[in-house]
């Protein structure tokens, strides 16, 4: 099904697409595949410019434990889970959800938020190793995009297989050529974005059955 849980965020931001598809693009996209400093807290032209959990996870986390009806002693993995400031803010809301992250950046999860950090470990969307029916509700937002399309289809059929209740995934995607091209200027990491038509028909083959969302940059 899909949802709409990130769209009101992502297009409260201004993005001057022009700005980052500068000369030296290539060399900002090499250094944010590193998925290291430069990506999360240095140069905004090679990534986030300094990520802080600035009130955004604050509301998705919200909007998650509204729409999936989360209970105490539900079980949530986020993948791509980053600093881990959206488990932080499903922490806050309900101490006793289980939270658990993974991410395959080691910078980001020795600075990740104290809260939640013991929850965090490294690990990559396509070879995650938790058992069948081992959460209750497994996220993966703005991550999956990161990934070449073999290891895409193995993330979702593992995505599945985890997920015992819900999962819901977001990614990038465009309807015109305008917003393709705003997301190939602005994009630093993206090894796979697709339509909404290809998009769907990726979870189809790949058995993946949860929400979705795509955001697109218009």
């Amino acid at each position: 099904m899909k949802r709409n849980i990130i769209t009101e965020n992502h297009t409260r931001t201004t993005r001057d697409y022009s700005q980052r598809a500068g000369r030296d693009k290539a060399k900002y996209c090499e250094l944010a595949k590193k998925f290291e400093y430069d990506y999360w807290d240095g140069d905004r032209n090679s990534g986030y410019g300094g990520y802080t959990n600035d009130g955004r996870w604050h509301k998705i986390a919200k909007k998650l434990i509204d729409t999936y009806d989360l209970k105490p002693n539900d079980r949530i993995l986020d993948i791509g889970c980053g600093k881990g400031y959206l488990l932080s803010e499903l922490k806050k809301a309900n101490a006793q959800l289980g939270v658990c992250g993974v991410d395959v950046s080691h910078y980001a999860l020795l600075n990740a938020d104290p809260h939640v950090a013991e929850y965090l470990s490294i690990g990559s969307a396509d070879k995650i190793e938790f058992g069948e029916n081992s959460f209750d509700l497994v996220v993966s937002i703005n991550c999956l995009h990161n990934l070449q399309l073999p290891e895409l289809f193995s993330a979702l059929h593992k995505i599945q297989h985890v997920s015992k209740k819900h999962s819901y995934i977001c990614v990038e995607s465009y309807r015109n050529e305008t917003e393709k091209w705003n997301l190939l200027q602005w994009q630093l990491t993206c090894e796979c974005f697709f339509t909404p038509d290809e998009w769907e028909w990726i979870f189809e083959k790949s058995g993946y059955r949860g929400d979705y969302e795509f955001i697109y940059f218009e």
